[in-house]
């Protein structure tokens, strides 16, 4: 049992790219501070995640990585903060999902490898997907009056950030990458990156900052820039491509700075297109980005290190501190 709670913990860390059982337990501490019931989801979607990847045979060093669980932690933490984590229907729902965003991890990983590229959380993003816009139409399931589905209208609100904002950005970044707006647990959750990894920790925060100065830039409203929803996708893409699937270096920081503006451009492109029909943007910029920058990475032999043609850095979701694995 403990050794089967640390690959959960793995699994928690891998959200953020880090395979390290301590960064895992900084997120059951971070959110445990919001809600104890979005720890139990979000440690229950991983356990669930590692146990049908057990049971459908996945090889144990990418079981022990946390590699097969991230996805179905961060679907089961989804349901519980869309949907009402009181609820059984949510309980039940989550699990069942956390078994089909398994299988699905494997099915985007097949389609994905001729490629020599990663699903990420491009199973997650499907199956949450698909979830939201669905649920409105059972009663059972749906806790809200009416739906969520609405057509996307001009922006609007004062562009002028204030420190305070800046700052409230700056966290926000990180702990919207769990669902929560609050600031401190967007400190935890950083510093659980840097406990891992100094290194990582240091490009998270460069990646925040990019997302700030993008949004800023662009001219998104001040309060939504604040709130985070528009930086976190930024923070995931400096962390993938600067470290983890390519190699750290300033070539590839500059790389990855450049895939988390683009990724925060993109941003209010997805909510537009998924907004009608009542969907939500998740992580999707984060997985378009990441995927359209590392199949690019293989022409540049500057960022891998090889002849074009191959990743310096295998695809997977490796930590400074744990083991590699298949993403």
């Amino acid at each position: 049992m403990p050794d089967f709670f640390t690959r959960a913990l793995c699994g928690l860390g891998q959200v953020v790219f880090q395979a390290n059982p301590w960064t895992g337990g900084v997120v059951v501490v971070a959110l445990c501070a919001v809600d104890w019931r979005y720890t139990a989801y979000a440690v229950g979607g991983a356990a669930l995640g590692a146990l049908v990847a057990r049971g459908l045979g996945v090889p144990r060093d990418r079981r022990e990585a946390g590699t097969e669980s991230f996805n179905s932690a961060l679907l089961a933490l989804c349901l519980a903060v869309f949907l009402d984590p009181g609820r059984p229907a949510t309980a039940l729902l989550a699990a069942a999902g956390c078994a089909v965003v398994t299988v699905g991890t494997a099915a985007v990983a097949r389609v994905l490898s001729p490629w020599n590229l990663p699903p990420l959380t491009l199973p997650y993003c499907l199956v949450a997907g698909f979830v939201t816009v669905a649920a409105p139409a059972f009663r059972r399931v749906w806790p809200h009056d009416g739906s969520l589905a609405a057509l996307p209208g001009p922006a609007s609100g004062r562009s002028t950030l204030y420190p305070n904002e800046v700052v409230r950005a700056f966290l926000h970044n990180v702990s919207q990458i769990f669902f929560q707006e609050l600031w401190h647990v967007g400190a935890l959750l950083l510093a659980g990156v840097f406990l891992a990894s100094k290194a990582a920790g240091l490009v998270a925060c460069a990646g925040s900052l990019t997302g700030i100065g993008t949004a800023w830039a662009l001219g998104v409203p001040a309060e939504r820039i604040a709130d985070g929803t528009m930086g976190y996708n930024a923070v995931l893409v400096s962390l993938a491509l600067c470290g983890v699937f390519l190699p750290a270096a300033p070539a590839t920081l500059l790389y990855a700075l450049f895939g988390a503006a683009t990724a925060t451009a993109l941003t209010p492109a997805v909510a537009a297109l998924l907004a009608p029909s009542g969907g939500h943007v998740f992580t999707w910029p984060f997985v378009l980005t990441t995927l359209g920058f590392l199949a690019a990475a293989h022409s540049f032999p500057r960022l891998t290190g090889r002849q074009p043609g191959a990743l310096a850095v295998p695809p997977g979701r490796p930590s400074a501190t744990g083991p590699r694995g298949p993403g």
